[in-house]
Order: C-alpha cells, then structure tokens, then sequence
C-alpha cells in the first residue's frame, strides 16, 4: 500500500537498479536468463569455483603433469634416428624443400645438412621403441610412452610457438590448457591451487603469458610455485600477525566481497573471495608439500633431488643448482597429483641450441632424463600412471640443417627452429604407450606419415579427460571460445580406448 510519508526513493532509480534489485518478477527473471546465458549465473552461485565437475563422457585422466622444454630440444638427436640424414651430413639441401619457408636466423641458400653424428640410438622396451644415448633412463620406461614422431605447428619463434602449445592459438589474452581443464573439471584438491607452475633453468621467453587464465575468472590462472624456502611468495603472515587475526580479516572482507558479488553478479569476485580462501589453507599446506622429510631415501636417489650440477650448461644452466632443482620439481608434481591438483605445468628453459649442440644438449638432457623416468616409474609403481597424464613438450622442434647465421658454412655447431616437423611423449592418463606414431622424412624436414597439429594434440588430451573440444567453450566478446579454436580432432590412435 502507498504511504505518503514514506521515502520516495525508489522513484529515481535507473532500470539497471530496478532490475538488479529483483523488485520485478519480470526482471529477476529477465537478469537471471541473460546471466545464465553470458556464463555469470552458475559462477557467481558457486562458493567454490574450483568445485569438481562433471566431465561430458567418462575420464581416464584426472592429473596432468606437462613438462615443457621451452626453447625446443633437437627431435633429431633425442628422439628421431636420421641415417640419411647423417649419411648425407655436409651436403646442400634442394631449394624445393626451403623455397617460401620463413627461418629465425638461418640462411638456407648457403646452408648445409646436419647429421646427428655423435648420438648412438638403442631399441628400449618390449616396443623397441628407437631412442638417443642421451635418453637411457627415459628408454627404461618406453613401453609406458607414446612417441609422436609428426607433430608440426605454423609458428618458427619461440614466443608464439610457446603461446600455440600452451593455449592453443599464438595470441595474447588466452587461457592456457591448464586454466581449461579447471574450467572444466574443477579441482580436487582443497588447499592448493587446482593449477601449479613450475620453473627450472633461465626462464621461458613466454614468461607468465604460458600460465594465464585469459577471459577465464582468474581464480583458473597457473600459480608460480617455488620448490624451496616460501613456496609463494608472500604467501606467509607477516611477522605478529597471528593465524587468529588474519583469520578475522578474512571473514570481514568475505563478507563484504560477497555483498559486492550479490550486488554486481561478476565472476571474478567470486574468483576473489575463493583465492583468499585458498590463500589461507596454502598457508600450512604449501610448506608440508615441500618438506621432502616423509619421503624415503631410495625416492629421493630415485629422482636425483642432491645431484650435482655440472658446469659449462650454456644455455639450458639456471645456475648451480639447476639439476637438483628440475629433480625436485619433478617429485613435488608427484606429491600434488596425490594431493589433488589437477594441472602441474613444470617449465625448464632454454633448449634453444643456435650453437654448441653437442656440448649443451647433454647438459640438459642429463637434468632431464632421470627425474622424468623416475617420475613415470614413481607415479606407475604407485596406482597413479593411470589416471595421470605426463607430457614432454616444447614449442616446435630443430632443423636437420646446420645453423649459419651470417651465411657461414664452417664451425657450425647448432641448429635453428623448425615446426614443420618434431617430437613429443606422453605417458599414463588413458595414453596408448609402447608405441610410435607418425614419421617424419628421412631427413627429418617435413612429415611423411599420420600429420598431427597442436589443435589436434590439444584435443586428444581433453579426450582423454572426459572432454569434448568442441563443447568445452566460454563465451567472451559474442564468440565462443575453445583451446582448439576452429581446428582439432581427436586422434584414436593414441588413445588406450577409441
């Protein structure tokens, strides 16, 4: 009933205000579909945005555990034997193969073929799947890995190669796979991030644009971990401020996020009011994950945590400790599958051998080889491989000519970037091991068998978690957005089940 005493407020308010108010049936109901629709509705109900999900068919992975080789490691002396290529060491590649091709530094007129002269290759496994000399203990687990061998992407440099494989498209702004499969799935673990990162070595040149959430909530964005003193930086109270008081805080400003969020509908205060409250739970569970003191001894030799580091790493050395500290990197990814994160991206740079290839690349080599095949026999050994994807990547591979910058044709000693064709594993998580798929050439320039674009790659993971590339969207500017873009298929082949 009208009271004539009563405030007359409510006639200046704007139709914004009248809506979001919920006076009007009409418009809760309106407001309601139009949130609905943009997304905003479901995430703004949510306590937790990071709640587990259901997946669109039944999953096989739950973890993924991607280890990413910035600066791309030479497919040819690691993973793909050239005979031909090494017979023809020193000979002039026809203009056929390079005319149009773009190149970073090399000059193909003057260049010549490299043959992976000082690399032996052995058969390993039941599968007598073909590896380096440089790769023993990752040969020790080949039946577990699956080998592309046809990978190929249309990005010749690092930053947009990195952005491609991470993200699915060489543009800034995007999320990465990681951001995705939270978007998606959720996350199991309830103090600690449901997206880790990693770092080993001189640091990516993609930096912090390889972990983003994009137009995802940012509650989805990787968080940089350290694997010794404060595992995030100013993630501890400052000294005085007992657990008690911060606790207080927190509910203060909860209270009033969550009146804004009422107010406002916007995701990103849920995203807010949820990394605050994960914020404090990281507080005692991020030191306990890095405390090595439960593991055993023979764990701890297994994946090499107190390795020396040897000297004159070139490129790929992030100092003194940098063996020690992938080995460790690679055991906390272990311990954060058991504790529930969902995506754990460890990043070591740089492979980037323009140079000095056969002196640098058994220096990382040895910092990878035995924490990764430590890792697949840990996570096999321990009920985990099933359910836990473990990937190596980088951003495309190296060029079967040597590199001569300048147009020297003397002294060369590295090799330049090359996405027409190069090599990636996978192991666990629903992956067929114990194989190889796709060839390259015989000399190792383009594809000869089974082509498979990073869209592809990308799709094919997401199938192993219950998935659909095409259906795992988020609509931002009007568009519906996806980690394969416009391109992708799931390749059966590589999967346990099709």
């Amino acid at each position: 009933m009208y009271d004539p005493n009563e405030s007359q407020d409510w006639l200046n308010r704007t139709r914004r205000d009248f809506l979001l108010s919920g006076a009007s049936g009409l418009g809760a109901i309106g407001l309601g579909s139009m949130l609905a629709d943009d997304g905003v509705l479901q995430a703004a109900s949510v306590v937790n945005p990071l709640a587990p999900r259901a997946s669109h068919v039944e999953p096989q992975a739950k973890a993924c555990i991607f280890i990413f080789m910035a600066g791309a490691p030479s497919q040819l002396d690691l993973f793909d034997p050239k005979p031909e290529l090494v017979k023809r060491d020193g000979e002039p590649l026809p203009e056929s193969f390079y005319k149009g091709v773009r190149f970073a530094f090399l000059k193909p007129d003057t260049a010549r073929l490299r043959g992976a002269m000082a690399r032996r290759w052995t058969r390993h496994g039941e599968c007598g799947m073909e590896l380096s000399d440089l790769l023993p203990q990752i040969g020790s687990v080949a039946d577990e890995l699956c080998l592309i061998r046809s990978l190929h992407s249309d990005q010749f440099n690092h930053h947009p190669g990195q952005l491609l494989m991470q993200c699915g498209r060489a543009a800034f702004g995007l999320p990465a796979m990681g951001s995705w499969l939270t978007y998606g799935l959720g996350s199991e673990s309830q103090n600690l991030p449901g997206y880790v990162v990693l770092t080993a070595g001189r640091g990516s040149s993609g930096g912090a644009t390889l972990w983003q959430s994009g137009f995802l909530p940012s509650v989805h964005a990787g968080v940089l971990f350290r694997n010794q003193g404060e595992p995030v930086l100013n993630l501890e109270n400052p000294a005085g401020i007992p657990m008690e008081v911060q606790r207080r805080s927190l509910d203060t400003v909860r209270e009033l996020n969550e009146q804004r969020l009422a107010s406002m509908h916007d995701p990103e205060i849920a995203s807010r009011i949820a990394n605050y409250e994960l914020a404090f739970r990281m507080q005692s569970a991020a030191p306990e994950l890095i405390d090595f003191a439960d593991e055993t001894a023979d764990t701890l030799q297994m994946y090499g945590v107190d390795r020396p580091t040897p000297g004159n790493g070139g490129r790929g050395s992030g100092g003194t400790d940098t063996y020690a500290s992938f080995a460790r990197n690679c055991l906390l990814a272990r311990r954060m599958v058991e504790r529930g994160v969902r995506f754990i991206n460890i990043i070591h740079a740089s492979w980037d051998h323009h140079a000095n290839l056969d002196k640098e690349l058994p220096y990382n080599a040895g910092m990878a080889d035995q924490p990764i095949a430590a890792l697949i026999r840990d996570l096999k050994q321990r009920g985990l491989l099933e359910s836990t994807m473990v990937v190596w990547g980088a951003e495309f591979g190296r060029t079967p000519l040597g590199e001569n910058r300048g147009g020297n044709t003397t002294n060369v000693s590295g090799r330049d970037h090359h996405p027409m064709a190069f090599s990636m594993f996978l192991a666990g998580g629903g992956i067929r091991g114990g194989q190889v798929y796709g060839t390259s050439d015989e000399l190792g320039w383009g594809i000869a068998e089974n082509p498979l674009s990073v869209n592809d790659l990308h799709a094919t993971m997401l199938r192993c978690f219950g998935l659909d590339h095409l259906k795992l969207t988020h609509r931002f500017q009007g568009r519906d957005f996806r980690l394969t873009d416009v391109a992708g298929e799931v390749v059966p082949q590589l999967l346990n089940q099709t």
